[in-house]
């Protein structure tokens, strides 16, 4: 009883450190019943509440992004490019991993440049980046861990008055287990190849992230830089409060100093890198750009959390506060994406935890049984054609802000769930047309 207590706090205080969790939180014996003053959105026309609505939104902004791809289309396309971004999500990674077994039997997983993963994604981008030939150990990673696999709870106590609730002494243990000279002996190898796998912490002292290069550090083989492949992947799952930050020594100009690293998910939700690229070939637009690749971002999570009535306690309030703030933030970060991609001509396609999906557990809370559900929910949505949504977060019609000029609201059938057409951008032949409306002035 003690340790879920102490779950509890941090699951409150924190509940999307991981980036993307809080939302699938709450089980159905948590929650409070809706009351009269509980509106589920879902009901509310998202669209028509005020004329303001007919100001440029995101839907707006993802037409103008296409136009300005189709301005940017290079007469001759450079070689095509794939790209795998993962977002952290504690034990909701179970569905990205799902996704990416089930794409490899489907027989359509590309093989990719650049992987990037943050917190629990760091795990998985490892496997995903040492290739199809790990699956079984993603699998079994995600669908039979439990929590004393991963932490041992403190004592209430001794949890508040040290740097950490939990000890994460089993989670470095397993990653040793994983982590083996042979795997890291072949990301030097792909590395060497010119394939790149990037996986970013938080300096919690310096307060900014901090982008590592795996497979450079892979390249030394030498006992030390295994051990630093290895702490690093421990530090960017390491949810600060929750478990203790990984120490890890660094050397500038000479003088030893030794870092803190905690979750990468405090300073970034997601992060891409552009592939490598010879020197020789960095200026060659041909050879350079982006154009027609592929950008794969896989979110441990939903994309915007399950509604729920916040019960009037102040660490509820606080905690559903700061789980709405993380899953605004890690929108905003998405959306950059899906921008950053058009803008290079890359075609974005995102995958998250589907809305109709049912998550019954914490972030923290290692369930086998309900991490084998997702992952199988992750397994079989990548044999499907749905898998992949090309739009940004915002352009769906129970994801826009609600407009309001009164609080006579009028409702929509349950199942109504028609997309809001933004106005037509016209045609533009260069960039700024497309984005001021036309030619520059002769003035």
């Amino acid at each position: 009883m003690r340790s879920r207590s102490c779950r509890r706090v941090v699951t409150l205080l924190l509940p999307a450190v991981l980036a993307l969790p809080a939302g699938c939180r709450t089980t159905a014996e948590d929650r409070t019943p809706v009351k009269a003053g509980f509106t589920p959105s879902r009901l509310i026309d998202p669209v028509a509440q005020l004329d303001s609505n007919t100001l440029m939104n995101w839907d707006d902004m993802s037409a103008l992004a296409e136009k300005l791809k189709q301005v940017n289309k290079p007469a001759v396309m450079p070689p095509k490019k794939n790209i795998l971004v993962l977002s952290g999500g504690g034990a909701f990674g179970a569905y990205p991993a799902g996704l990416l077994v089930g794409w490899t039997e489907a027989g359509t997983r590309p093989e990719f440049d650049v992987v990037t993963g943050i917190s629990t994604g760091a795990l998985i981008a490892v496997f995903a980046f040492a290739g199809p030939e790990y699956d079984p150990v993603l699998k079994q990673n995600y669908t039979s861990t439990t929590n004393k696999d991963i932490y041992r709870m403190k004592n209430i106590v001794r949890g508040l008055l040290t740097e950490s609730l939990a000890e994460s002494t089993p989670m470095r243990d397993r990653i040793r287990q994983t982590a083996t000279p042979e795997m890291i002996a072949k990301v030097a190898a792909e590395h060497k190849k010119g394939r790149r796998l990037y996986i970013g912490t938080t300096d919690l002292d310096a307060r900014r992230p901090v982008i590592w290069d795996m497979g450079q550090i892979a390249c030394e083989d030498t006992e030390a830089a295994r051990e630093l492949f290895r702490m690093v992947v421990l530090a960017s799952a390491s949810i600060p409060g929750f478990f203790p930050p990984v120490r890890i020594p660094v050397t500038i100009n000479g003088e030893k100093y030794v870092e803190r690293h905690v979750d990468g998910g405090v300073t970034s939700s997601v992060f891409v890198r552009p592939p490598w690229l010879p020197p020789a070939d960095r200026r060659d637009p041909a050879k350079s750009g982006l154009y027609g690749s592929n950008l794969y971002v896989m979110v441990a999570g939903k994309l915007y959390a399950d509604e729920e009535e916040v019960k009037p306690r102040s660490l509820s309030v606080l905690g559903s506060s700061v789980s709405t703030l993380l899953y605004t933030q890690a929108q905003d970060a998405l959306f950059k994406l899906y921008f950053a991609s058009a803008l290079t001509g890359m075609n974005f396609q995102l995958a998250a935890v589907p809305d109709d999906v049912s998550c019954k557990i914490d972030s923290t809370e290692f369930n086998p049984e309900a991490m084998t559900r997702l992952f199988e929910e992750g397994r079989a949505r990548a044999k499907g054609k749905d898998v992949w949504r090309i739009t940004p977060p915002g352009s769906l019609p129970r994801e826009v802000p609600a407009f309001r000029g009164s609080i006579k609201l009028d409702y929509l059938p349950p199942n109504d769930d028609t997309m809001f057409v933004p106005p037509p951008v016209p045609e533009a032949k260069t960039i700024r047309e497309a984005v001021f409306g036309g030619p520059p002035s002769e003035k």
